[in-house]
């Protein structure tokens, strides 16, 4: 069937496991993280950012996907979420999980620069969105999900969420597309 992810990552259910455990809310789709890790493949040697780490859920897909030359560096603010993926991911050397505010991070790191971010969290999305599209290396993905109305979102967040993709669709150095499938996915490359 078309719309059937049929292989997980070899440590999604147990992370999904331990997810549960702590009532964890906000686990990615999984097409969209079936996508995360196809476009990781496109990057051999890829340098990668996740904001918005959760469990490692989506990370799962980004980790699986990557070659041994490849990075990932994965932020969150909550550490009871960022313990989970730790206990999954950090003696992988190919893989670093940071606990601390997105944004300070993005900016304490502005000479950074990605083959591929994931932006899962306020940062990088609804705030410092322009130091994070900064990282982005020409030719790279920035990709943002949750842009279709969800039943989670406060009032007001759809108004957020359209200003966004408005703002998105105005930048001059970046080609976008926009996936009406999933939860709602942007994939945006960087064209100079």
């Amino acid at each position: 069937m078309i719309d059937s992810v049929t292989a997980l990552p070899a440590v999604y259910n147990s992370i999904l496991e331990e997810s549960k455990k702590i009532n964890f809310s906000m686990p990615s789709d999984l097409q969209t993280g079936s996508l995360l890790g196809t476009l990781v493949r496109s990057k051999p040697g890829g340098r990668f950012l996740e904001i918005g780490t959760g469990t490692g859920l989506s990370l799962s897909w980004i980790v699986e996907s990557m070659d041994n030359q490849s990075h990932v560096t994965s932020i969150d603010t909550e550490e009871r979420y960022v313990k989970i993926a730790r206990d999954f991911f950090e003696s992988d050397p190919r893989v670093s999980i940071v606990c601390t505010d997105g944004a300070s991070w993005i900016l304490q790191n502005k000479n950074e620069q990605f083959d591929f971010i994931f932006a899962d969290a306020w940062p990088g999305k609804y705030n410092t969105l322009d130091e994070t599209l900064a990282l982005l290396k020409i030719g790279g993905f920035y990709i943002i999900d949750d842009m279709r109305p969800q039943p989670n979102w406060p009032e007001g967040h759809a108004e957020k969420a359209e200003k966004l993709i408005q703002y998105l669709d105005n930048l001059d150095f970046v080609k976008l597309t926009k996936l009406n499938w999933s939860t709602g996915v942007i994939i945006v490359v960087r064209i100079r």
